[in-house]
């Protein structure tokens, strides 16, 4: 009996969950799927996708940019007078590694004391710009992987939008630290009253928690070369911003491994440390950037088994039914049908309706078109006349897809080709007349 349960719930959650779609169940119980749904996919795509090796490859890129980042970073500071500020956050940030905290700004202070003289200036602002650049690059590229965007950002925006950022950056830490100082103070000078102190404190505890939080969310808003909603990036920035803090709590305060580690490899103790560091922080973002992903794109993932083993003939149902749609919405000169109207108003899983959109673009049956109420939304179009669209012509289309350049000898089996060929024509000709704007 135990077996028999326990079989039915793995069978639900394996399978049974992912056909319920919207209105079959309440809204409390749908939510509840949903985040069950949400919970097993980000785990399931995190360790399915290769999360942590692309982490792995962002760890040296980091490790690569760090000082001429830093060095970038130091020189705006300096410009806006507040490098000590700066220099304060990050021996706070190395408490536990006081020495390397001193090694690090010692290389920043050399690379733009070099960087500012001599011939070096040229190349050393060449190579500070380009490291930059890759890292911020290739952090783009690991969440456009996640995201399945295939076309970055061009060039021009690559570097209007990352330096954006990166002349942002300190403007954003002297902005925390000055809060930080001012309500510290202000604490300070409300211990007299026993009930608003505590709340207070509480307040100012919670301040690198809030703007870890916001650094999350806009990272996971904006590097992305796609449009992310709000809503489904504040909850996963929520959860990665909590889980890097509590990270940095637990690798600050360790001062136990800390001291064994620094007994073994003594001053290159930083090393090992900080790539571990790195490491699982950017485990932690990359993981928050995949929950953002399903949270927006749940729909994706209904029916993903039915999709992948959907037989020929259903196939060929569903390519003849939204090409009829999209036909008969073109002869009322109504507005251009999009992937999300043709699955929610006849109820076909969105990510096959869009597998079979794509499919119907390559066999130049349908165009892509900007939808009028929705400029960022994409519509769809025959591509010819629509008198002359037959089912015969989709399905001999579809039939005639792909590659046949194999090295069967045709001609030795002239006769099963033959028999085949003409069981297809005799269909296709029962076909031929009826159009599928009339469907």
């Amino acid at each position: 009996m135990g077996d028999s349960n326990i079989n039915k719930i793995v069978k639900f959650l394996s399978v049974d969950i992912w056909r319920v779609t919207d209105g079959e169940v309440s809204r409390t119980r749908g939510t509840l799927y949903n985040m069950i749904k949400i919970a097993t996919l980000s785990v399931k795509e995190f360790v399915q996708g290769g999360v942590i090796t692309k982490a792995s490859a962002l760890t040296y890129s980091t490790l690569l940019a760090i000082i001429p980042a830093l060095a970038l970073l130091f020189a705006i500071a300096r410009g806006f007078g507040f490098a000590n500020l700066l220099e304060t956050q990050i021996r706070d940030g190395l408490a536990s590694h006081a020495q390397a905290a001193e090694i690090l700004l010692t290389f920043v202070d050399s690379y733009i004391s070099h960087t500012k003289s001599g011939v070096f200036i040229g190349v050393g602002l060449i190579m500070l710009f380009y490291t930059i650049l890759l890292l911020t690059d290739n952090i783009e590229n690991t969440f456009n992987s996640i995201w399945q965007v295939k076309k970055s950002r061009t060039l021009y925006r690559k570097m209007t939008d990352y330096f954006s950022m990166i002349l942002l950056l300190p403007l954003l830490i002297m902005l925390s630290s000055g809060i930080s100082i001012y309500l510290t103070t202000f604490v300070k000078h409300m211990e007299e009253f026993i009930l608003l102190a505590p709340i207070v404190k509480f307040f100012v505890r919670l301040i690198p928690f809030v703007l870890t939080w916001a650094m999350f969310t806009a990272l996971y808003i904006f590097m992305p070369n796609t449009k992310v909603k709000f809503k489904y990036a504040i909850l996963p920035g929520i959860i990665a911003g909590s889980a890097f803090q509590a990270f940095q709590y637990l690798y600050i305060g360790s001062q136990i491994w800390v001291s064994n580690y620094n007994a073994i490899y003594g001053s290159f103790a930083a090393i090992p440390m900080f790539l571990l560091w790195t490491q699982i922080s950017w485990c932690i973002c990359l993981y928050g950037a995949q929950l953002c992903y399903v949270a927006q794109n749940l729909r994706n993932f209904s029916f993903s088994k039915e999709i992948e083993d959907i037989s020929r003939r259903y196939h060929d149902f569903l390519c003849v039914l939204i090409m009829s749609l999209i036909c008969k919405r073109f002869q009322t000169e109504s507005k251009p049908y999009t992937a999300e109207e043709l699955s929610g108003e006849h109820k076909i899983p969105i990510r096959l309706t869009k597998k079979i959109l794509y499919e119907l673009q390559d066999l130049n049956m349908i165009v892509e078109t900007i939808a009028e109420e929705k400029e960022e939304s994409l519509g769809y179009l025959p591509s010819v006349d629509i008198n002359r669209m037959s089912v015969k012509m989709l399905l001999s289309r579809l039939d005639e897809a792909g590659s046949e350049a194999f090295k069967i000898d045709i001609e030795r089996y002239s006769a099963t080709w033959t028999a085949l060929n003409n069981a297809k024509s005799e269909f296709f000709e029962n076909t031929d007349k009826i159009l599928l704007k009339d469907l």
